[in-house]
């Protein structure tokens, strides 16, 4: 069998496709991707289907050696790519003889890349998916050093291309937020806080939420609610006022008021800590 060879794993680094979507309603979230957009185009680039399973790679980068010869991509964060000796470039399709230690340094710029591999990450999926949800627990584990991953087999050739548009990383980010289901338990003041204050992402986020730190949002309604639905990009507030914006691995219920939605929470997954947020209302 064809695997891929771990031999750094990294921070961070998970199995992922675009995710279980169909399933919230038994409490189980569409996880996949942070930014699936880039996981498509990896996976165009070296000839697999959309939805094939690659790696999302956070921060520190990982070190990875086939045992067959294939073609990779990685899309995503600046970093450095080394297959073997000689470097190589994000967003382009990239060659690794079998054996080759395949090197994806650290995050320059950005915080997340993807990778795809010819022929996809044939790990068992789970619910239609080989995503790893970190919260809910399924899927495979995330990756340690030593582990290998059974690889598939290519569905086409790599995509001629010469050059793809690189990501952009801004120092700040700029979301569209429509009202949410319990804007109602907020008043003008916090409406003011949340489109006119500049947010700072916190150490604090993973792949569930990003947590913002800044200016409180004060509630009118004390106390918490019957905990219920939940979607991608809801704008939690805790009871500590410091708004949570919910990513991929989010759960399906909460108990904390929902002030506002965010329209794309894709940016995000280049949010590194210490990102400045603005949130904005939508176009009229």
């Amino acid at each position: 069998m064809s695997e891929i060879e771990v031999l750094r794993a990294g921070a961070l680094t998970t199995v992922q496709d675009l995710g279980r979507p169909g399933w919230a309603h038994l409490g189980v979230p569409r996880s996949g991707a942070l930014d699936p957009d880039a996981m498509r185009l990896a996976n165009r680039l070296v000839g697999n289907p959309e939805s094939a399973a690659g790696l999302e790679i956070t921060m520190t980068g990982c070190e990875l050696r086939p045992t067959r010869a294939t073609t990779v991509a990685v899309v995503g964060a600046e970093v450095d790519v080394r297959v073997g000796a000689r470097p190589g470039d994000t967003g382009r399709p990239l060659a690794v003889p079998a054996g080759a230690v395949l090197r994806i340094g650290p995050a320059r710029r950005g915080l997340r890349c993807w990778l795809a591999v010819a022929g996809g990450i044939a790990v068992d999926p789970v619910l239609g998916s080989r995503a790893t949800d970190t919260l809910a627990g399924l899927g495979p584990a995330p990756l340690r050093d030593g582990d290998r991953l059974p690889l598939g087999v290519p569905a086409g050739p790599p995509a001629p291309v010469d050059v793809t548009v690189p990501v952009a990383h801004p120092a700040q980010l700029h979301l569209t937020a429509r009202l949410g289901p319990r804007h109602d338990w907020f008043d003008t003041v916090a409406f003011d806080l949340l489109y006119s204050s500049a947010y700072t992402v916190s150490p604090l986020s993973n792949r569930v939420g990003a947590r913002l730190t800044g200016a409180p949002l004060p509630r009118t309604v004390p106390g918490e609610l019957p905990s219920e639905g939940v979607v991608l990009g809801a704008v939690q507030v805790p009871a500590d006022g410091q708004p949570l914006i919910f990513l991929a691995d989010h759960p399906t219920t909460g108990g904390y008021p929902v002030i506002a939605v965010v329209d794309d929470v894709t940016p995000l997954a280049q949010a590194r800590p210490g990102t400045t947020v603005r949130f904005h209302g939508p176009q009229r």
